[in-house]
């Protein structure tokens, strides 16, 4: 059984010790998307440093159709913010590139220009980049390396989403932003039938082992190999010296 109390607690503390230890007196700066994963990220953020040590940085591209979520979430907590609209940066890179890039890059790129965002905003404001990705995506893939998925600490990544949900509710987040169905804000569709499962079957699948549809299971087994090399450190040549 999943202590959401215990849980919660510890890893408000792990985010004390981290600052203690990585940069006393710093501030956390947190991109705010306007989901569950940022707001949650950002309360446990407030409830371990106070509301003055955090920083929510919102990065519209463009027009971004849920961003009143966001603004809903800084305002609920109190924090400072600020608002960069990186469809400029986003379109510049793009226009710039001498061919035709493909699918995916136009999909990574906005993320990439994001995180480039944060760390502008953290070292101008003496801060640490929180990264926002919990256990659940993380296992099958669902971010950006190099872009959502970088950070300087990472409260979440070992949280599945179904126990980042308990945790929001215990932080007092509003049910409209711990409930909010993820849409990757490109297809129109939810995160979950872009993957093809839904993450209270991949949460089960992860903690327990257990699925009910073989062909689910073949698919979450191959993105999760897929995948394994976003979590892993960049290979680096040692020479025998």
């Amino acid at each position: 059984m999943f202590d959401a109390v215990k849980v919660k607690d510890e890893c408000v503390q792990w985010i004390r010790d981290f600052f203690e230890e990585n940069g006393k007196g710093c501030n956390a700066v947190i991109g705010i998307s306007g989901g569950k994963d940022s707001s949650i990220v950002a309360a446990l953020c407030v409830e371990a440093l106070g509301r003055d040590r955090v920083i929510g940085v919102l990065m519209p591209n463009g027009e971004q159709a849920d961003i009143d979520m966001a603004k809903l979430l800084v305002n609920h907590l109190g924090i400072e913010h600020y608002i960069v609209n990186i469809k400029d940066a986003v379109d510049g890179v793009v226009n710039a590139l001498p061919f035709e890039p493909s699918a995916q890059t136009l999909t990574n790129i906005p993320p990439r220009i994001r995180m480039t965002t944060l760390y502008a905003v953290s070292q101008s404001h003496n801060g640490r980049v929180a990264n926002t990705c919990n256990l659940s995506e993380d296992w099958v893939g669902y971010s950006t390396r190099y872009g959502d998925q970088a950070g300087d600490f990472s409260p979440c990544s070992f949280i599945t989403v179904q126990e980042m949900k308990q945790i929001g509710r215990l932080l007092g987040l509003p049910d409209v932003l711990v409930d909010k169905v993820p849409i990757d804000g490109l297809s129109g569709k939810s995160d979950e039938e872009n993957l093809g499962f839904t993450y209270a079957e991949l949460d089960r699948y992860i903690r327990t082992g257990e699925i009910d549809d073989p062909e689910k299971k073949a698919r979450i087994d191959r993105l999760h190999e897929l995948n394994k090399f976003k979590l892993e450190l960049m290979p680096a040549f040692r020479p025998a010296l």
